[in-house]
């Protein structure tokens, strides 16, 4: 009975070996994450007595390739939540931190949960690369938000208020927006109110037409009456029109890449048994059914339905000492903040649409009829939402291989 205990960081993993009653097999050391070194541990391993057991934390990526090649020479791996590891004392009340005494905890901990200990297995390639496009679509998304407040701020000093004129939807093909795309020509106020209202509609209209846009006379009129309105702040000048033009191609280049993102996450998850089956969801379009599919991945790995709701972190853990027992709790908050935020969009979009016979939407307009919280009642939801996709995606898998 060994447990090794590896704490993983970059590049670089410290180990120990124990066994029962405190026995050190292997003091801890240090290996590389190089094939030559994790082949040694391996034959280290294999050439030990009794069963084996490698324990390691959940550490983003950096656990990946150590716990992949330990899979692949048919090592028994556990990869353990880090809050387990971090909460762990190891019967001790000295707070010490160092990666040899890591190593040392992750062993100890192995050798007493030996029985809980729950076989790593790596996620398919697909599923994998999906989880990457998602999670690079959120980075993206965030510096997205950031750009196009930047730009805001700006115009607020050239141009106040052009993005609330034009309002439409970005553009699927390319996801440019067309506010952008108009002040990247007409940066300042000055670049309309400088023209005559007929001179300005002519050149809006092959301003429309060059980039692909629909023409309103009544739009080209209120664009006018508003630029004439305003007071531009900073001066119309080269280094003004710089500014503006390069923050609305940076908006433009992001928007792009968020699109193409898009694009490849539906087609990816299109190649997945379940994708009909979450499209098929009230509420789940063309951007939220690829991203519950990546951060949820293969659902067969959850034992039941109250797991897939802790790992989303939307469960209220009870709350009881003694004769007091709370009845307003709150939720734990412990699982992915990827799939919250799109259960969140999907509870958006379902009580926009208001499907009047669609079983989520019944129950958030129940919840909001009682006078429940607006978080309460979409949290709630969500909860119910995770249950149904539970049920519909495990029961269509398991005909599958049945």
């Amino acid at each position: 009975m060994n447990s090794v205990g590896i704490d993983i960081s970059k590049g670089k993993s410290m180990v120990a070996i124990m066994r029962p009653f405190g026995e050190v097999v292997a003091s801890p050391y240090e290996i590389s994450h190089s094939a030559k070194d994790l082949r040694g541990l391996i034959d280290f391993i294999n050439g030990l007595d009794g069963e084996t057991r490698v324990v390691m934390e959940y550490t983003g990526a950096y656990y990946t390739p150590v716990a992949h090649v330990l899979y692949e020479a048919g090592i028994f791996v556990s990869v353990v939540n880090a809050i387990l590891i971090h909460n762990y004392n190891g019967n001790s009340i000295r707070r010490v931190k160092t990666d040899k005494k890591d190593a040392i905890k992750i062993a100890t901990y192995g050798l007493e949960r030996w029985v809980d200990l729950v076989r790593y297995v790596p996620e398919d390639d697909l599923r994998r690369t999906l989880k990457i496009y998602n999670r690079q679509y959120d980075k993206y998304l965030k510096m997205k938000t950031t750009l196009s407040n930047n730009l805001i701020a700006l115009l607020d000093q050239t141009f106040p208020d052009i993005k609330d004129l034009l309002t439409s939807a970005p553009r699927k093909s390319d996801g440019h927006v067309k506010w952008i795309d108009f002040i990247s020509t007409f940066w300042h106020c000055e670049c309309v109110c400088g023209l005559s209202p007929k001179a300005f509609k002519i050149r809006y209209l092959k301003w429309c037409k060059k980039n692909g846009y629909l023409y309103n006379e009544s739009k080209a009129e209120k664009i006018y009456i508003e630029a004439c309105g305003n007071v531009g702040m900073l001066p119309k000048n080269e280094f003004t029109k710089n500014l503006i033009v390069q923050a609305a191609a940076q908006v433009t280049s992001i928007a792009g890449a968020l699109m193409v993102l898009t694009q490849e996450m539906n087609r990816l998850a299109s190649q997945l048994p379940e994708y009909s089956i979450v499209m098929d969801m009230f509420g789940v379009g063309e951007k939220l059914g690829p991203q519950l599919i990546a951060e949820i991945g293969d659902v067969r790995r959850f034992m039941r339905k109250q797991s897939l709701v802790a790992y989303a972190g939307i469960d209220a853990p009870p709350y009881q000492s003694g004769t007091f027992e709370s009845h307003s709790r709150k939720i734990s908050k412990r699982g992915s903040p990827r799939l919250r935020k799109a259960l969140f969009q999907v509870m958006i979009c379902t009580l926009q649409q208001s499907k009047m016979d669609d079983p989520i939407f019944q129950f958030l307009d129940k919840k909001r009829k009682e006078g429940k919280h607006y978080y309460v009642y979409m949290t709630a939801g969500s909860n119910k939402f995770l249950r149904i996709y539970y049920a519909r995606v495990k029961a269509y898998l398991e005909q599958i291989v049945a």
